[in-house]
């Protein structure tokens, strides 16, 4: 396993296997966001193969899935940089040249240096030790909690949106399928600029216990990074209002609070892996809402509270399972 989780891992793996990245990018006033999922798909069929360039636009409520050859990607061996055809996603810059009969996305965004999950050689990345594990169903990074769009502007759809200042997210995923069911939020546009948040929840098949849910939670407030984990033996609670979800994390005297407000008609349906299949699987918006609360119980003080807008909010599967009942 690669000590970089950052970079390609399927240079070997020529069936069920599929590896996606997650560029999420939100303008300065937080009224327009998209995602380009760059990535490759290598299922049972051989003639099947290929790579891809999904887009959520939600500036346009819409979604595409781009087909390419596999002839067409292209990963850089000593830092995340991915090419397919003509477009480039990279830690410093996203390149878009897209179009199909229903959408058409050109432009050049340029990107600050990013804000990383800390790490060790031990525990490299979001995932920690867990990558060492050469037998899990599906692997994650956060590749970038947060960064800012020096500058840039896209034209979708025949309107030009300018990025400059705004904020970039990137993440990624690898193995064979995703799991059988997932929650996934995340914001760094948050009102006063302060905070981040990214959340993923999973049913993580695992030898011995056949299953468990398991998270990642990162949260920075200022230049403080605070983790929920199970690694970190944090402990979590799951309810469900409505559609929205209260997540309350508590590890040692730290305790976070999170709240999801979505309206569904917001959310898209996209493809997911299945595999190493594309399928339609994963509903997903960016135009949701959440309200963070971040404690120390020790102190007794609020160390954040605050609202962030274009939130990324993904549901996959069978996700009531991860509720507590």
């Amino acid at each position: 396993m690669k000590i970089n989780p950052d970079l390609y891992h399927g240079q070997n793996q020529y069936t069920n296997f599929f590896e996606g990245w997650y560029f999420k990018i939100v303008d300065s006033t937080a009224t327009y966001a998209l995602a380009f999922i760059p990535g490759i798909s290598r299922g049972k069929d051989p003639l099947d193969h290929h790579c891809f360039i999904q887009v959520v636009n939600l500036i346009d409520h819409s979604y595409q899935y781009f087909r390419y050859s596999t002839n067409e990607f292209y990963s850089n061996p000593r830092h995340l940089k991915i090419n397919i055809g003509l477009n480039e996603f990279s830690l410093s810059k996203i390149n878009v040249q897209l179009l199909n009969s229903e959408e058409e996305i050109k432009g050049v965004l340029f990107l600050s240096p990013r804000k990383k999950w800390p790490d060790t050689k031990f525990n490299p990345g979001s995932m920690g030790f867990y990558n060492h594990f050469s037998f899990m169903e599906c692997y994650s990074q956060v590749c970038a909690l947060d960064g800012t769009i020096e500058e840039g502007h896209l034209k979708v759809n025949g309107k030009l949106i300018d990025f400059s200042n705004g904020k970039y997210y990137i993440e990624k995923n690898w193995g064979k399928s995703f799991p059988k069911s997932w929650i996934w939020i995340q914001s760094n546009s948050f009102n006063d600029q302060r905070a981040t948040l990214t959340c993923s929840l999973a049913t993580i098949p695992f030898p011995l216990v056949k299953e468990f849910r398991g998270f990642i939670i990162g949260v920075t407030v200022d230049n403080n990074f605070y983790s929920f984990t199970s690694i970190n033996k944090s402990s979590i609670t799951l309810n469900v209002c409505d559609r929205d979800i209260i997540l309350c994390a508590t590890r040692k005297h730290l305790h976070l609070v999170v709240k999801t407000k979505t309206n569904p008609h917001d959310f898209v349906l996209c493809y997911g892996p299945k595999d190493g299949e594309m399928v339609p699987l994963v509903e997903e918006t960016l135009l949701g809402e959440i309200e963070m609360t971040l404690l120390d119980t020790k102190r007794n003080i609020i160390l954040y509270q605050g609202i962030g807008k274009a939130c990324g909010i993904e549901y996959g599967g069978e996700q009531m399972n991860l509720i507590d009942q």
